[in-house]
């Protein structure tokens, strides 16, 4: 994004606003984070600093804040005890922020796009309810934890939950409960009301002036109202700037031969490197424009903080959900958001560290709890109920471990969890299997997933093994792009020799070259002359009901289109003759699942006959051997509404569109009018109408079926040696489904 696009006046006043409320909150958080991981305090705030202006300037997230994280208080802690000192710390934390350039010169960000959104949405509502639960103290005034901590272990011994008993203990500042919760019922107000809105003051910030307010007020009664400093914000306070020298730590540049510092320089990198992306991809979801960030650039970009912060006596900085999503709930829309909260860290830090110094915890807390509750709304929980146990388990599993853990373990027992469910996936479906009606017979297809792991073999042999004797199967590799060697030497050896010992016939579609399988269908899929031969005109009538069956419920069978096409080539043996309407709503070859060279299609307006049409059906029974004549007309029929309607009208007929070849059409229909169902037929209404239409249809289809035993020699022939079969049947446009009316069968 460039400066102009930056400083743009659409956008400004948003960023400014929305800066300003992430400062005011970033601020005790600097602060607590710092305090709960034992580093001095000021080293929370010059990571805070860094995360804003240097990080937020190279970062291309539009809506991420960096700064210390709460999700690193433990490691933090724990290296600053294991490398002896806080200089030596910062040694390490340099080295991680080079190792972060490292990886995000590899594209090791793309990792994170592996990370699965139950995990990630989990991350978000864990985040927002230990927000809820580590702000309730602090919202009654009780604040011996510091603000920050996001651990459910804490410092003091107690926990997230064991802190909240104390509340019911009655360890409760009135001055600062009441500043808490008239803080929350104004950030709740302020959201709702659209003239509050219109101000364009953003609520926080109006909680925040209005905490500032109560604060000075209840100074004047006195305990237990006057709110004092441990529960204020705590910012360090310089006499000149001649002391700035000493907030400021250096790394101990002559440690740089100890091992252990490039042990949790390794630690603090790859933790920092998670969780940024993590939060990134979390973040990214809470965009209400959907923007993606770059993630290698983040990495990059938190790698050039984290070498600054290191050298300027900073603890590490990733990117923090928290500090992000106040900063989207504030209208936050660029990256100037988060340099603006940093430049203000700086300038306030600086100037007015007193007036920070009155900012009653417990009013910053509202704003924390309101954020929390957004993150972790009842909607979230019903919408990943409703995605299924597979989405459902790991999310809420995800939820539990962060909410009583601390954001990383929690994070990894997710990830572990995902990787379960992922696996148990994989394991129990790695491939699909569907019990196909071709004309040769029941072919069983065997689909085999994307990614066929030795995991996998199992399940494919036991699928194998239940074929029987005269089974026919298709293995098909069409979709796989990786088999791995012990199911292919199982699928090689089955085809080779278990399968002709067992009568089983195996047909192989889609595998790679490289296996070393050639494409072969064993079964037949389309008519040929023995399969012509061998079936009775019940049995065509059969296969036609089964792909009609296929084609109402979108199972039509996959077809070697190809394999069809030169097969076709060489001559036709097709199995039906079907009479239908030029409607372009009854094709078919697709109503009956069929393929090329399967079925005869004789098709004209109101399906009636004519000598040309019995001349085409007898040539495709007499000559080319179909055993089956099917007649089909269909609902709303264009040429027989044409016919009622002209019926119903007035004398004499008037021809629709001036269509006058039509009219033979039209008196061949007229013979199927019932006469009497037309008596004031203009008064029925359009269901009524439509009804007399298609039982019109149902009569005439009925009518030319009769009429091709009564007018054609060679077909009356053929049905009486047995040889043909001629049905009548309806198909119903809207529901697909094909109704017998007649058979000369039963006649």
């Amino acid at each position: 994004m460039t400066n102009g696009q930056l400083l743009s006046t659409k956008t400004l006043a948003a960023d400014m606003t929305a800066g300003l409320v992430v400062f005011l909150v970033a601020l005790p958080l600097c602060l607590g984070v710092a305090l709960a991981s034992g580093a001095p305090l000021v080293s929370g705030l010059i990571a805070g600093i860094l995360g804003g202006i240097l990080v937020g300037s190279l970062s291309g997230s539009h809506t991420s804040v960096s700064g210390p994280a709460a999700g690193l208080t433990s490691i933090v802690a724990a290296q600053i005890a294991g490398l002896g000192s806080f200089e030596n710390f910062l040694l390490a934390v340099m080295f991680a922020g080079v190792l972060q350039i490292f990886l995000g010169l590899l594209q090791a960000g793309q990792l994170a796009s592996f990370a699965p959104s139950s995990v990630i949405k989990g991350l978000l509502a864990a985040i927002g309810i230990i927000l809820i639960l580590k702000q309730i103290p602090h919202i009654f005034g009780h604040d011996t934890d510091p603000e920050g901590d996001m651990a459910f272990a804490q410092p003091d011994q107690e926990n997230t939950l064991s802190e909240l008993m104390t509340l019911v203990a009655g360890q409760i500042h009135f001055g600062a409960a009441a500043i808490g919760l008239t803080s929350i019922a104004v950030m709740l107000f302020w959201e709702r009301s659209k003239v509050l809105k219109m101000t364009r003051i953003p609520a926080p910030l109006a909680v925040v002036l209005f905490g500032l307010g109560l604060s000075y007020w209840f100074a004047s009664f006195g305990p237990p109202w006057a709110i004092g400093r441990s529960h204020r914000v705590q910012v360090p306070i310089m006499a000149n700037f001649g002391e700035l020298s000493k907030f400021i730590t250096f790394p101990d540049f002559s440690a740089w031969s100890n091992p252990a510092i490039y042990k949790g320089a390794i630690v603090i990198a790859l933790v920092a490197s998670l969780e940024t992306l993590l939060n990134l991809e979390a973040v990214d979801r809470l965009d209400p424009q959907r923007r993606n960030s770059p993630p290698n650039r983040e990495l990059l970009a938190q790698g050039v903080g984290n070498v600054a912060a290191g050298l300027l006596g900073a603890i590490p900085v990733t990117s923090v959900v928290v500090r992000s999503s106040v900063n989207i709930n504030s209208g936050g829309k660029t990256k100037l958001a988060t340099i603006i909260h940093g430049i203000l860290l700086v300038v306030c830090v600086l100037f007015l560290p007193r007036l920070l110094n009155q900012i009653p915890i417990s009013c910053l807390a509202a704003i924390l709890l309101v954020t929390g509750f957004k993150l972790a709304s009842p909607k979230l929980f019903k919408q990943m109920w409703a995605d299924g146990r597979y989405q459902f388990l790991p999310f809420i599993i995800t939820v539990l471990a962060i909410v009583f853990s601390d954001l990383l373990i929690g994070v990894l027992i997710g990830l572990t969890i995902s990787l379960g469910f992922i696996l148990n996936s994989n394991l129990r479906r790695p491939l699909r299997t569907v019990r196909e009606k071709h004309l040769g017979g029941d072919v069983l297809r065997v689909e085999l997933a994307n990614q066929v792991s030795f995991l996998n073999r199992a399940a494919v042999d036991g699928v194998l093994n239940r074929l029987k004797a005269g089974d026919q199967v298709l293995l098909d590799a069409s979709h796989t792009d990786y088999i791995d060697p012990d199911v292919l030497g199982l699928i090689r050896e089955f085809t080779s020799s278990s399968a002709p010992a067992r009568n089983i016939q195996v047909s192989l579609v889609g595998f790679r070259e490289k296996y070393a399988f050639k494409d072969e269908i064993q079964y037949i899929d389309y008519s040929t002359r023995e399969l012509q031969d061998e079936l009775s005109p019940q049995g065509v009538l059969q296969i036609l009901l089964d792909g009609n069956e296929r084609f109402r419920k979108n199972k039509t069978l996959r077809r070697d289109v190809n394999r069809q096409l030169s097969a076709a080539a060489s001559g036709q043996h097709p199995l039906a003759v079907i009479l239908s309407c030029i409607d372009s709503r009854t094709p078919s070859e697709l109503i009956f699942d069929m393929g090329i060279g399967d079925t005869f299609s004789v098709r004209v307006a109101g399906n009636v006959l004519s000598d040309r049409v019995l001349g085409s059906i007898e040539y495709g029974c007499r000559v080319a051997g179909a055993k089956l004549v099917l007649v089909m007309g269909h609902s709303q029929c264009g040429a027989v509404s044409a016919t009622v309607a002209i019926a119903a009208g007035p004398q004499p007929p008037v021809i629709p569109g001036g269509c006058v070849h039509l009219l033979p059409i039209v008196n061949d229909i007229l013979e199927s009018v019932d006469t009497k169902s037309l008596k004031r037929h203009a008064e029925l209404d359009a269901d009524a109408q439509l009804k007399v239409v298609d039982e019109t249809a149902r009569r005439n289809a009925i009518r030319s079926a009769h009429g091709i035993l009564e007018r054609s020699d060679t077909i009356r022939s053929l049905v009486d040696e047995g040889r043909v079969v001629v049905v009548a049947a309806i198909y119903d446009v809207a529901s697909g489904k094909i109704e017998m009316l007649f058979s000369s069968a039963d006649s």
